[in-house]
């Protein structure tokens, strides 16, 4: 996925009230940008960090400015980017479907976004071709990472997302095929883990799940200030 526009670097001052993020800019000015996302965002909100943001065209925007990346400490003495929008893993993943980028989930027909199922579920795809059975597939945004390589999901609470292990692991009761994808947007990553101390029920789902028979993908991004792909699978440490 390319930006529309160059991004506008700069630094956090603070995020707050979730989706606001208040930003000094390169020339001294202070913004208040949109922050899509609406979780802890633990280890990418610290005041301080520089800070990329697009700039929209549309005048009559409330806000003008949305945070897409923040440049953290890779654990090496370097820096690497990282993407905070908790919206975009899914634009990436339709892209790369499309592209064939994602061996894994290749060879089907029709990709359907924002399917319903179960009780009171959308699944982010759904695969189908007529020589196979469907393919329920979940997205999942991944920005931890407290000791670089390794990613951690989730970074708070989860339990849609584990009400979503659940829906999977029922289409595979069914004799259908599911996949929960978590999707890294940084390149410091090679290995995946649930984060259990944050979210034991979580982990707990994972373990059950794939024990059911749900796949259990994971990849990384490449990031720049221009684009951001998908753009290799790394292991998950179960």
């Amino acid at each position: 996925m390319n930006f529309a526009s160059p991004l506008i670097s700069g630094r956090l001052v603070q995020r707050y009230k979730r989706f606001l993020a208040d930003i000094e800019l390169d020339d001294g000015s202070i913004i208040t940008a949109h922050c899509p996302n609406s979780g802890a965002m633990l280890g990418v909100n610290m005041p301080g960090l520089k800070v990329w943001l697009s700039k929209s065209p549309n005048p009559n925007r409330k806000l003008a400015y949305t945070w897409e990346l923040v440049e953290v400490p890779d654990g090496s003495g370097s820096f690497t980017k990282v993407g905070i929008d908790t919206h975009l893993p899914n634009k990436l993943v339709a892209e790369a479907l499309v592209g064939g980028r994602i061996p894994e989930l290749t060879g089907y027909a029709s990709i359907r976004p924002e399917v319903k199922y179960a009780a009171a579920s959308r699944v982010d795809f759904l695969l189908t071709d007529p020589d196979r059975p469907p393919c329920w597939l979940e997205v999942k945004n991944v920005h931890l990472s407290r000791t670089p390589p390794l990613a951690e999901f989730p970074d708070c609470k989860a339990a849609r997302s584990t009400r979503h292990l659940e829906d999977l692991a029922a289409q595979v009761r069914e004799g259908h095929r599911a996949v929960a994808l978590f999707v890294v947007q940084r390149e410091d990553c090679d290995r995946f883990r649930a984060c259990a101390d944050l979210d034991p029920a979580f982990a707990a789902g994972l373990e059950r799940a794939a024990d059911a028979g749900v796949e259990v993908l994971v990849y990384a991004c490449a990031m720049s200030t221009g684009a951001i792909r998908i753009s290799r699978r790394i292991a998950w440490d179960r």
